[in-house]
């Protein structure tokens, strides 16, 4: 009964499986070899690949904060203006 629910986690009888994950690991060893791509050094790109994306994500955040100032320094005092101005003819 094991067999069967661990056959049908692996998606075949494990000794396919084995096979399966024998064969296609010694293509893609292949591959990376003819690439000249060791596991570190693909490892270390996605890492790479990550930090830049997350340092991105902070600087287009901090642009946003500068624009969101620079936009107040002109619209907090002319809405305070017209706010004043309002109260002035007693206008809510």
């Amino acid at each position: 009964m094991s067999d069967t629910g661990l056959s049908r986690f692996l998606g075949g009888s494990p000794a396919q499986v084995l096979l399966r994950l024998v064969f296609l690991s010694f293509v893609v060893g292949i591959i990376l070899s003819a690439l000249d791509l060791d596991p570190l050094d693909l490892i270390h790109m996605a890492v790479e690949f990550v930090e830049r994306l997350w340092n991105m994500g902070f600087h287009a955040l901090g642009r946003l904060g500068s624009y969101l100032a620079i936009g107040a320094i002109v619209v907090v005092p002319i809405w305070l203006v017209t706010r004043l101005l309002a109260m002035g003819r007693g206008e809510r």
